[in-house]
């Protein structure tokens, strides 16, 4: 048995001690919650409170990622389609709610022609439902592909562009007007959440509260999971893949319930994404978005969930800035992102803060 391998199945559990003394968990998980406390309690300005919510729904997505990438070493460049997923049944869900309270048609229904909703919106006004759906018909495409792949043992940047190539040809149908899903406009003019006009504070704020408590309630659970048995699987099937499998242990199936689990999670953000955008539309498809989830995960540091969201939150953040400051220089600074990372800080800013790991330009020095 390799050493590799033989450390990761061997290695004590006690997921739960572990969870609660991993810094880079227990850090993001007491900022979700006190971030959350502040904002019920100090009522700042909705665009802030807005910017905080999209930034935590960000940081579920890349944590979804990272349980894929950083622990079974698959990296997805097609997880948009999965985030999108769950942005439009949500979307659906309060265009469907909002015709129901106000018999008000979307604008693409009568841009159409149609003198109803699709028939296969049915149910949709229904809040359970829908989240049901989402998460459903997220972790069933990724059953379809993971299945597929994983079976025909299709692993590397190969796996990387079939999942990118997946998430564009997504992206072109839904420019179809249809498709019945507004086409390349998309869907906006979202009017009520829970029978509560949307925008209004006390939306604006229940949305991010709730955006944070999820995050803070992923890391927990997700730091469980790779703290257990299977995640010491996980590890020494990306460490090993054909080791593992000759114990004895199915890593398709392995690999398989990982990467739907992943899926849903990346569809619980854009639930979580698109109320607070109020619009979506084909472009959360486009496979920029799927490569610079893979760059956030990257910068913050692969494998280690809380760097995901260091990541997320950080690399988001500074395009919300400059994007308002000067939008043509952030393409250039997020390229110099990346080849930092590549060149400098192989394991993201985690390099820089310690956590008993060295730069590349430091490991020959004594």
């Amino acid at each position: 048995m390799s050493g590799a391998v033989q450390t990761a199945l061997a290695a004590p559990a006690g997921p739960g001690r572990r969870a609660v003394r991993d810094p880079l968990v227990a850090g993001p998980v007491g900022l979700c919650l006190a971030a959350a406390i502040g904002l019920l309690v100090a009522s700042p300005a909705p665009y802030l409170v807005n910017a905080v919510g999209q930034l935590a729904a960000f940081a579920i997505l890349a944590v979804s990622l990272d349980l894929v990438w950083g622990y079974l070493g698959i990296l997805s460049l097609g997880h948009g389609l999965f985030f999108a997923i769950g942005g439009y049944v949500c979307a659906m869900h309060l265009l469907a709610h909002g015709v129901a309270v106000t018999g008000v048609l979307p604008d693409f229904v009568q841009f159409m022609g149609w003198k109803s909703l699709p028939a296969y919106w049915a149910g949709l006004d229904h809040a359970a439902y829908a989240f049901v759906l989402a998460l459903a018909l997220a972790g069933l495409v990724a059953f379809v592909f993971g299945l597929a792949s994983f079976r025909s043992r299709v692993n590397g940047v190969y796996f990387s562009i079939i999942s990118q190539a997946l998430v564009y040809v997504a992206m072109l149908l839904m420019y179809r007007n249809d498709t019945g899903l507004g086409g390349n406009n998309g869907m906006t003019g979202f009017p009520l959440l829970f029978g509560w006009p949307m925008g209004s504070p006390g939306v604006v704020t229940g949305l991010a509260v709730a955006a944070l408590l999820a995050l803070a309630a992923l890391l927990v659970g997700a730091r469980l999971l790779v703290g257990s048995a299977v995640g010491r699987r996980m590890l020494a099937c990306r460490d090993d893949e054909t080791r593992l499998r000759t114990l004895g242990y199915s890593t398709t199936r392995l690999k398989l319930g990982i990467w739907c689990l992943s899926a849903m999670i990346a569809a619980l953000a854009g639930i979580l994404y698109v109320p607070q955008v109020g619009i979506i539309n084909p472009r959360v498809l486009a496979p920029d978005l799927s490569i610079e989830i893979a760059v956030w995960v990257a910068i913050g540091g692969l494998g280690r969930l809380g760097g995901a969201v260091i990541g997320a939150i950080l690399v988001n953040g500074l395009k919300f800035w400059l994007s308002a400051a000067m939008p043509e220089a952030w393409p250039f600074i997020l390229s110099g992102l990346v080849l930092l990372v590549v060149l400098v800080l192989p394991n993201g800013l985690l390099d820089l803060v310690g956590w008993g790991l060295r730069p590349t330009w430091l490991r020959g020095a004594r």
